[in-house]
């Protein structure tokens, strides 16, 4: 008997079994009357806890920190406790998926971007539709304001289609200063090594094996696959497609982003260019955090240019 309501049981069996006064029952049981008489004043949360619910069905894989954000920026001006509370209540606790170990090394820091453009990285990623046929995904991120650029799916891309949609990217909103990927064939193809030539944009390839080198693109993409590969089936490409592409205007203009201190990457965005005149971060009460990474630094363009003609 530790916790006060199950002391007030307690109190009533006595009462009621063995017909005991309230004050002998209390006695007996080491508990004070006051706290016994004691009527929870807490307000009816009915409303809340249905919106929250509600939330929950829509976003299955939020946990409450971000569904609190959610909720204030409807309006309820609630305490982020209360809300875990109630969260833990109606048992809406996002199961976590199983993760592979990890191998221990040396590392350092890796030097935050500080502006959009600045760097974004690069990446595939694959999932199949529903009648077996595998289709890949390129996503595109960028590093500071952790906007999702694009997100290509097709059942082949190449380094060729790699490039026109950099283009397309580039034509929307500007040159990036450098773009970080790993070494796969689509990224290290004649076809891509012509294209940072043409556009004189620096290209940085990770060290073999060390994906944590790309650190921002391999966080997105386990976001991607948590909250809508593994909870989504496609029926088609262009299904795929179309889901793919709501799924990157609600990453960006509605997905409260934990590093970002809650705001949603466009938000972000819009707030380093108001606060500066221009695309830089970090602004008041926000800053970059580190990347840990190995201390191979991997290679940058002009290395991987010479071996391959």
């Amino acid at each position: 008997m530790v916790t006060p309501a199950a002391r007030r049981e307690s109190v009533a069996y006595l009462a009621a079994t063995f017909q005991m006064s309230e004050r002998r029952a209390c006695r007996v049981i080491g508990v004070d009357r006051a706290s016994v008489r004691y009527k929870g004043t807490r307000p009816d949360d009915g409303a809340l806890r249905a919106r929250l619910k509600e939330l929950a069905s829509e976003r299955r894989r939020f946990g409450y920190r971000r569904l609190h954000v959610l909720l204030k920026r409807e309006g309820h001006a609630v305490n982020r406790k209360r809300i875990q509370r109630l969260y833990r209540e109606e048992k809406l606790t996002v199961r976590r998926r199983g993760g592979r170990k990890r191998a221990m090394g040396t590392r350092r820091p890796i030097e935050a971007p500080v502006a959009a453009n600045q760097r974004w990285s690069l990446d595939f990623l694959s999932d199949q539709l529903t009648d077996g046929r595998r289709f890949r995904i390129l996503a595109v991120v960028d590093d500071c304001t952790r906007e999702c650029l694009v997100l290509a799916a097709d059942t082949s891309l190449s380094g060729l289609r790699v490039a026109r949609e950099l283009d397309a990217i580039v034509r929307r909103r500007g040159r990036p200063t450098t773009i970080v990927s790993d070494n796969g064939t689509e990224f290290t193809s004649n076809a891509i090594l012509t294209w940072a030539d043409e556009t004189c944009i620096g290209w940085h390839y990770i060290a073999p094996g060390k994906p944590q080198q790309n650190g921002f693109i391999e966080s997105f993409n386990g976001r991607l696959r948590d909250e809508l590969l593994n909870e989504t089936l496609f029926r088609s490409l262009p299904h795929a497609r179309a889901v793919l592409e709501s799924w990157r205007r609600d990453y960006n203009e509605e997905r409260p982003h934990s590093k970002l201190g809650w705001m949603t990457p466009r938000d972000f965005a819009r707030a380093i260019t108001e606060t500066t005149g221009r695309n830089v971060a970090p602004i008041d009460g926000f800053a970059l955090r580190p990347l840990a990474t190995a201390i191979d630094d991997g290679s940058d363009h002009d290395r991987t240019l010479a071996p391959a003609g």
